[in-house]
């Protein structure tokens, strides 16, 4: 697998992840090696507190493994600013707008006001969010608050963007939209999405490939391609075995 690093938009060689607290050593993640491939709709599936956001984490350059390599594009990771992340909890700032959230990081890099107000707007249409464009985010519901941190991320032009399980928080209506409208936006722009869940049909629906990550310490299990036509269908028959297999592979109950 190494010898191929260079072809991968991220790979992670032997990757493991020790934590230590009072004399005691905790292994989080153990000899985890996987590779990304460009404009791939990546998943990481596993059990709750098993490392998928250690994981993920790492990739961000957030963390530090405490040994084995990731690279991205073939160079180590070390905080690439390729890389955008979407987290489960939207960390909106209260006192701006909804176009200010998503032109932060433009706003940061110094781009000038029109430009950024130009490309803010342009992915709060994408998300769905015209005419928001002046709310606060107390305004919003937590559906509207995660298509802003989307389109943050995506407004920072990150050829690489790492959403850790972002529609955990969303009642089963709103999740099944925002799947949609991930999907849309993935198929639209074309970057590479790693996206972190603990549940299976969800990875089953969005996922180029899926892969499947054992209890706490976590290691790769099984890495799954689903041969599904998009969009997907949660009562295709293909798309019920597929779940059927994966569930029979986890550790723990999802």
């Amino acid at each position: 697998m190494a010898g191929n690093t260079v072809a991968s938009k991220i790979a992670l060689n032997d990757v493991c992840k020790t934590f230590f607290a009072r004399n005691a050593a905790s292994e989080v993640i153990k000899h985890v090696s996987i590779e990304v491939k460009e404009n791939e709709f990546f998943v990481l599936l596993g059990p709750g507190q098993c490392g998928k956001t250690v994981l993920l984490n790492i990739i961000a350059g957030m963390e530090v493994a405490s040994s084995g390599e990731i690279l991205i594009d073939g160079r180590p990771n070390s905080s690439s600013p390729d890389v955008g992340v979407v987290f489960q909890r939207v960390a909106l700032m209260p006192w701006q707008t909804v176009l200010e959230n998503v032109g932060f990081g433009p706003r940061m890099e110094g781009v000038a006001k029109s430009q950024w107000r130009e490309k803010a707007g342009h992915y709060i249409q994408l998300v769905g969010l015209e005419g928001f464009e002046n709310a606060y985010p107390h305004q919003l519901s937590g559906g509207m608050k995660q298509r802003v941190g989307i389109a943050r991320a995506y407004c920072t032009d990150a050829d690489i963007l790492l959403m850790d399980e972002p529609f955990g928080q969303l009642d089963a209506q709103t999740r099944y939209q925002m799947q949609n409208e991930i999907l849309r936006m993935w198929e639209q722009e074309r970057r590479t999405v790693v996206f972190v869940t603990n549940n299976i049909e969800e990875a089953v629906y969005l996922g180029d490939r899926i892969v499947v990550l054992s209890a706490c310490p976590a290691t790769v299990r099984q890495i799954y391609s689903p041969k599904l036509a998009r969009p997907r269908d949660y009562m295709d028959e293909q798309f019920l075995s597929l779940r059927a297999a994966i569930t029979a592979d986890t550790d723990l109950a999802l």
